[in-house]
């Protein structure tokens, strides 16, 4: 367990420092889902299965998901959209598919041992996380919610460009 840990551990700051380093958004945000999968393996490893699963579904999912409904709603145009097909070459998949295809295999490694550490140990269930987030911290998952939408409601009126209506006539006679 404490190879997978290291390993897992590594791939996580390779990543994290790959994102850091990238000018492309679109490639900082590919090694960002990496480093949030190594961080599923390694909650996994120590034995919050449950935690695991919260990781890969909210952060790396609704990450995701986010994202590209920012670049969906700022709306770039034709010429955006051809600049960016031509920066997602297939050479830029190399490092994320190799740090994905890393820890693909440690938790394959994991599995196939039957190491797997019982859910109970760590004390998280699907139960206790129910409880906890409506109970006890009812007002900050309230508070966290608002200001999601705070920021969905920021990135609309960014994207949002009103074109003067000379633009959109000339636009329609080409």
């Amino acid at each position: 367990m404490t190879t997978v840990f290291y390993i897992a551990g590594a791939v996580a700051i390779a990543a994290t420092i790959m994102m850091l380093t990238r000018l492309n958004a679109v490639h900082a945000l590919l090694y960002l889902i990496v480093s949030l999968l190594a961080a599923a393996v390694i909650f996994y490893d120590l034995g919050a299965p449950f935690v695991a699963a919260l990781e890969v579904i909210i952060y790396a999912g609704a990450i995701m998901v986010l994202f590209v409904f920012v670049v969906m709603l700022l709306n770039l145009g034709e010429q955006a959209s051809r600049a960016e097909r031509g920066l997602l070459t297939p050479s830029i998949w190399i490092g994320p598919s190799v740090l994905a295809a890393v820890l693909l295999a440690e938790l394959i490694w994991i599995l196939m041992r039957g190491s797997v550490p019982p859910a109970e140990a760590a004390g998280a269930g699907p139960a206790e996380v129910g409880m906890a987030l409506f109970g006890r911290y009812l007002i900050g998952v309230e508070l966290a919610s608002m200001l999601l939408l705070a920021g969905l409601v920021g990135a609309y009126h960014l994207g949002w460009r009103r074109v003067p209506k000379a633009k959109v006539i000339h636009a329609s006679r080409s």
